[in-house]
């Protein structure tokens, strides 16, 4: 059945042609047939996908009417859907090395779909991108992502805000209206500002409304922030530290890979919570500071310069744990841990996905941003 509906589909938009003589090799490979494609259907489908693409853009922005939230029996239903085989699929795809001549067109065809500025490229020669994942992860030019003087928080990823600010309870907005658990998404602590090693999100202690966020707080004058950037799939995927800090503990959450878009995020309350992240928490010179980026579909791979044991949508791992590497030990974290200064790159996604900034700060802190604002890696968010 699936094998006569993709013949009749390929009928419909390539005419096949039996290889002639000079390509006996070919044909006896058991591949005896060449695809010519035909302009009509092919512009159709590639039209058809773009304008799919802009009806997508539309229904997220914010002006809209927000839609109802999705019932427990909706998101376990989206949650069946197997995002995971999917996303390590999508990510055999990626790896795969494409002739010479193709690249140009299916580069361009991205391009121009979501409307990639490859003029801020290291490299941009669209023929030296040997496979879709090289392209999708591309670095850029030195010049291009200069750091805000004026700011002691910057942005670390290019995309849109899409929510901020003050964080009052262990209950933080995802986007307006809609929340997840602090102590969820970050996992147990111990009480003194540091998150503490543990097995599985189901064993986190309870807390009450305000106890796990006030126990993230080093000095009690002291206020919890937050910044969501949302990167969409044309956008530059790699992320950057926004400030000086120093690294103390990775923490790697198995979980789903739905779609975090904010249509989606809109809807699924603690969405960040159920999804793949790979959470680096530590300090700095204000007090506690995490920065997690959270998968999604096809996104599952999440990479990690500093750190080489960090294997994300592994086959074999089960959805609601999660595994430590802590890079210090002891509460001196200045002399041990892993020293990220603002600007530097810490890692990349495999598409676009997000990136949640944590951080305590003075109560004078403020942004300098707003939420639906495109930001790009190195300006600021905000300052004292």
């Amino acid at each position: 059945m699936a094998a006569s509906l993709w013949t009749v589909c390929g009928r419909k938009i390539c005419r096949f042609r039996p290889v002639n003589c000079s390509q006996r090799r070919f044909f006896n490979s058991g591949r005896g047939f060449l695809l010519r494609p035909r302009p009509l259907p092919l512009l159709v489908v590639t039209g058809g996908g773009y304008y799919g693409y802009q009806h997508y853009k539309r229904r997220n922005r914010e002006d809209e009417t927000p839609p109802a939230l999705a019932t427990p029996t909706q998101v376990a239903l989206y949650r069946s859907f197997p995002t995971r085989l999917l996303s390590r699929a999508w990510g055999r795809v990626n790896g795969v090395e494409l002739p010479t001549w193709l690249r140009k067109p299916v580069y361009s065809l991205y391009i121009w779909t979501f409307g990639v500025n490859m003029q801020e490229a290291a490299v941009e020669d669209l023929r030296l991108y040997r496979n879709l994942g090289e392209f999708f992860r591309r670095p850029l030019k030195e010049s291009a992502r200069p750091l805000c003087s004026a700011s002691c928080l910057v942005s670390p990823a290019d995309g849109r805000i899409v929510h901020l600010g003050r964080v009052l309870s262990s209950e933080v907005e995802q986007v307006k209206g809609v929340t997840y658990s602090l102590e969820h998404f970050l996992g147990p602590q111990d009480g003194h500002g540091d998150l503490t090693p543990a097995m599985s999100t189901e064993s986190s202690p309870s807390s009450s409304s305000s106890s796990f966020r006030d126990g993230l707080l080093t000095n009690p004058d002291n206020d919890l922030f937050h910044a969501v950037v949302y990167l969409a799939p044309g956008d530059y995927h790699r992320f950057h530290s926004p400030a000086d800090w120093t690294v103390a503990l990775r923490r790697h959450f198995t979980g789903s890979l739905l779609s975090v878009s904010p249509g989606v995020a809109g809807r699924v309350k603690a969405l960040f919570c159920l999804n793949e992240r790979v959470a680096l928490s530590g300090r700095w010179r204000h007090g506690f500071f995490s920065l997690t980026a959270v998968g999604a579909t096809n996104v599952g791979s999440i990479r990690i310069y500093f750190d080489q044991e960090l294997q994300t949508n592994a086959p074999g791992d089960k959805k609601g744990h999660f595994h430590d590497l802590r890079y210090a030990a002891g509460a001196e974290l200045a002399k041990e841990g892993v020293a990220l200064q603002r600007g530097e790159a810490v890692g990349e996604f495999n598409l676009g996905s997000t990136v949640v900034v944590l951080f305590e700060a003075p109560k004078s802190f403020a942004f300098s941003v707003k939420p639906g604002q495109t930001v790009r890696v190195g300006e600021g968010l905000g300052s004292l």
